[in-house]
C-alpha cells in the first residue's frame, strides 16, 4: 500500500483516480510515498527516506525545494497546461480591466447607493471612466508556452496585433500559434512596440525583475502591464514610480505586495489565475496520473528536477537516479552484468546535474544486485519495479 499525502485541498476528481487497493490518500499519513500539493510551503519540511515524488497541482514550484529534492532522489512534477485556459481567460479580463476603468467605475456606482437620482448622476459622471478599446492595439507577450500561446490566439481573434518573445519556444507550441502572431528574437522589441505587455514565464533567479526601470524606460508612453505569472518578474517599485510619472497607464497584477496595494491605477487581484473549478480538477487529475505512472512504472513526465523518460519493460524494471557524470552508466551496467543479469533494453536521460536510467532486466533482481548498484559513487536512488 502506497501512502499519498495531500498538503492542500486537492480536487476529489484527482484523488479518486488512485486505486484504493493500492493507495491510501490522506492529509496526514505516516511516511508518505508521495505528496500532492498546491500552495503549501515545503522548503522547511524534512522528507522521509521512502518519499518518491511530489506532484504540484499547478505550474509554479517556488514553494518546493526542487534542487534538494533531486539530491534526495525525490522526483518533483508540475502540471503544465492544466490551468492554461483559466489563466488565459483572466488575462483577457485583465486586458479589459487595464483599459476601461471597470473596477473604478463599479466602485463609484456602488457608492451612489441611497443617493437621490442615482441614474442621472451615473450618466453625468461616466465620462471620467472612459478608456481605450483593445481592438487594433498591439499586445506584447513574454513567454509563448501553454498559457501565452492561448492568450496570443485569443487576442488575435479579438482584433489585436500580437507580438511574442520566447527564447525557448517549442515546436509544438509554435505550430499552435495563429499565423499572424509575430515572434521576435529580441525582448526589447516587445518593450518598444507594445501598447499592452503580458508576461508569462517561470520565475527563477535569472528572470527576477525581467521588467524593471530600465525596461520600462524604453516602453511606449501609456503602456499597460499585466502580470499573472509571478510577482517577482516585475519590479513593483519601478512600476509604481512609472505610474506616478505617467509612463505606465495601468498595472494589473495577480500578486499582492505592500508596494502595489492601494495605489491608483494598479489593480491587484488575489492570485485568481488558476482559481476555477475546472482548472483545479485538471491539475489534480494530471498530478495524480503523473504520480501513478512514476510509482507503478518508473516513467517520468513533466518533472521539473529530473529528466523526462519512459520505457515499456517485459521483465523487471530497474530505475536509477544518479549524478550526470562520465562513466557512471557503464558502472551501472557492469554491476548488473557482474551479477549475472542481462539488460534487454535501457533508457537514459539527463537534466543538468542529474540523470535517470531505466533498465529492462531479465532475471531475478535481488537485494544484492540493488546494493551493488547503490555502492557506486554518484548513485542517489535505486528502485525495482516488477
Amino acid at each position: 500500500m502506497y501512502n499519498i499525502q495531500t498538503l492542500n485541498k486537492i480536487s476529489a476528481i484527482g484523488t479518486d483516480i488512485f486505486d484504493k487497493s493500492k493507495y491510501a490518500v490522506s492529509d496526514a499519513p505516516e511516511n508518505p510515498d508521495a505528496i500532492m500539493v498546491r500552495s503549501a510551503k515545503m522548503h522547511d519540511m524534512q522528507f522521509n527516506e521512502n518519499l518518491l515524488a511530489i506532484a504540484r497541482a499547478g505550474a509554479g514550484v517556488n514553494n518546493i525545494p526542487v534542487e534538494r529534492c533531486a539530491e534526495e532522489g525525490i522526483c518533483v512534477f508540475n502540471t503544465p497546461g492544466a490551468n492554461s485556459n483559466a489563466v488565459k481567460e483572466l488575462a483577457i479580463c485583465a486586458l479589459l480591466l487595464a483599459s476601461r476603468k471597470i473596477t473604478e467605475a463599479a466602485a463609484w456606482a456602488a457608492s451612489l447607493k441611497g443617493t437621490p437620482d442615482a441614474p442621472k448622476t451615473v450618466e453625468g459622471g461616466k465620462s471620467k471612466f472612459a478608456g481605450p478599446e483593445i481592438m487594433g492595439k498591439t499586445l506584447g507577450i513574454i513567454g509563448l508556452g501553454a498559457i501565452g500561446g492561448k492568450i496570443a490566439n485569443t487576442a488575435v481573434a479579438l482584433g489585436m496585433k500580437v507580438i511574442g518573445y520566447d527564447p525557448y519556444l517549442s515546436v509544438n507550441n509554435a505550430v499552435l500559434l495563429d499565423s499572424s502572431v509575430k515572434v521576435v528574437t529580441e525582448i526589447d522589441d516587445i518593450y518598444r512596440n507594445s501598447d499592452y505587455i503580458s508576461i508569462h514565464m517561470p520565475y527563477t533567479p535569472q528572470t527576477k525583475n525581467t521588467i524593471d526601470a530600465e525596461q520600462i524606460s524604453i516602453m511606449k508612453d501609456g503602456v499597460r502591464l499585466i502580470n499573472l505569472a509571478r510577482g517577482e518578474l516585475i519590479n513593483s517599485e519601478a512600476v509604481v514610480k512609472a505610474i506616478a510619472d505617467g509612463k505606465v497607464a495601468k498595472y494589473v497584477t495577480d500578486f499582492a505586495d505592500d508596494v502595489v496595494l492601494g495605489v491608483e491605477n494598479v489593480i491587484v487581484l488575489p492570485h485568481l489565475g488558476a482559481s476555477t473549478p475546472e482548472s483545479e480538477d485538471n491539475c489534480a487529475v494530471m498530478a495524480a496520473n503523473e504520480l501513478i505512472d512514476y510509482i507503478e512504472n518508473g516513467n517520468i513526465k513533466n518533472s521539473v528536477n529530473l529528466p523526462n523518460a519512459s520505457m515499456v519493460a517485459t521483465g523487471t524494471k530497474v530505475c536509477v537516479i544518479h549524478k550526470n557524470v562520465p562513466s557512471l552508466i557503464s558502472a551501472i551496467t557492469k554491476a548488473v552484468g557482474d551479477d549475472g543479469l542481462n539488460i534487454e533494453n535501457m533508457v537514459n536521460a539527463s537534466r543538468k546535474d542529474f540523470a535517470y536510467t531505466m533498465m529492462d532486466v531479465a532475471g531475478d533482481v535481488t537485494e544484492a544486485v540493488v546494493n551493488d548498484i547503490k555502492a557506486i559513487n554518484g548513485i542517489i536512488r535505486v528502485r525495482v519495479i516488477k
